[in-house]
């Protein structure tokens, strides 16, 4: 009886373990692993996936919102065009100046600029009215506005800045540092002197050539009111080298022994070690020209410098938009340049005067 018992009880064991290998047990906690493992891979790549997404995204947002190429007019839009300029050689580097920085916020707008002479600038500006703004070193003249009326052009005169009109020589003419009103009108006025002995006694026998502005130049004119009318002489020596461009007039007398002329301070600041600046005494001892004593009067060939707008002209949104750029910007320019800056309350006027011209006449 027991030995059945057993059979069976082994029997029933063999059975039992035959069930537990064939009959699919509960997987283990390591068999489960690899699904989760797998899982979490597909959910990485999906997130990998958002985040290149969301760069995308933000590398075209960026694009978006991208500062324009030029700046606004002051309603939020550029502008574009052209605007012709032409006049004063003294003038000339100070506009193109402003214009380099001009172009740096509105490089849609094109600025012609030409150097004609103050004059010169006058006959294009009253005469064929072909520009939109005239640069001038000395103020409009009578025939000049009355060119202006009779063709129909209406402006507006603006102070931009001051200049020391300058005397320079070359510079191994080392006998001479300053030069009295008579001594300059022995030179330049109308029966000038060849040699440097005939200017003053102590002076050594050197020939002496002029290189000077020509008739159309605001220079020219300005020299000419300051120097020879108070003498009651109307008109300069005509025996000189004369030229528009002040450039040209430097190289004449850094490349001549004995030659003198004058022109605008920053013609001599581009050429301090080429040329010699001379001082002037009007009668109460010499005086160098700089930036100092232009602004304190002590030094008497400083000269207001000026632009004139054509009214019409501003009705055009780039020529009344480079204007208002012209006044915001002309004092932290204007020494890099070489001339002097005008007072404060100067240019707060010239901005108040064109702020005023736009708001008649602009589109």
């Amino acid at each position: 009886m027991r030995m059945k018992l057993r059979s069976m009880l082994l029997l029933l064991a063999a059975l039992t373990l035959f069930a537990t290998a064939c009959g699919g047990a509960e997987p283990s906690a390591s068999e489960e692993a690899p699904a989760p493992e797998e899982a979490d891979t597909e959910e990485a790549d999906t997130d990998a996936g958002d985040t290149e997404d969301d760069d995308a995204s933000a590398e075209a947002g960026d694009e978006g919102t991208e500062e324009p190429t030029g700046a606004d007019d002051g309603d939020g839009e550029t502008v574009s065009g052209s605007i012709e300029i032409d006049g004063s050689s003294t003038v000339g580097p100070l506009t193109d100046a402003i214009a380099e920085e001009y172009a740096a916020v509105q490089p849609d707008v094109i600025v012609n600029l030409g150097i004609s002479g103050s004059g010169g600038g006058f006959e294009r500006f009253c005469g064929t009215g072909d520009t939109d703004i005239s640069n001038a070193s000395r103020p409009i003249a009578d025939d000049e506005v009355e060119l202006c009326e009779e063709n129909g052009i209406d402006f507006t005169e603006v102070r931009v800045g001051t200049d020391a009109l300058t005397m320079v020589v070359n510079p191994e003419t080392e006998f001479v540092d300053c030069l009295t009103t008579d001594e300059i009108v022995s030179i330049w006025g109308p029966d000038g002197v060849s040699n440097w002995s005939e200017v003053r006694d102590d002076f050594p026998d050197t020939p002496l050539e002029v290189f000077a502005p020509g008739t159309d130049s605001g220079t020219y004119d300005f020299f000419n009111e300051t120097i020879l009318e108070p003498s009651d002489i109307e008109a300069p020596r005509q025996d000189f080298n004369a030229s528009e461009d002040d450039n040209i007039i430097a190289q004449g007398i850094i490349g001549t022994q004995g030659a003198w002329g004058y022109f605008g301070f920053a013609y001599f600041q581009e050429n301090p070690e080429t040329l010699k600046a001379l001082a002037y005494d009007a009668g109460e001892g010499c005086v160098e020209p700089s930036i100092e004593t232009a602004q304190d009067d002590s030094y008497k060939l400083t000269r207001p410098l000026f632009i004139y707008l054509k009214n019409e002209s501003l009705a055009k949104p780039e020529v009344a938009d480079f204007a208002t750029f012209y006044l915001e910007n002309v004092n932290s320019v204007i020494q890099d340049v070489g001339y002097i800056a005008a007072p404060d309350d100067r240019i707060a006027e010239s901005q108040a005067t064109v702020e005023d011209a736009i708001a008649e006449f602009g589109g």
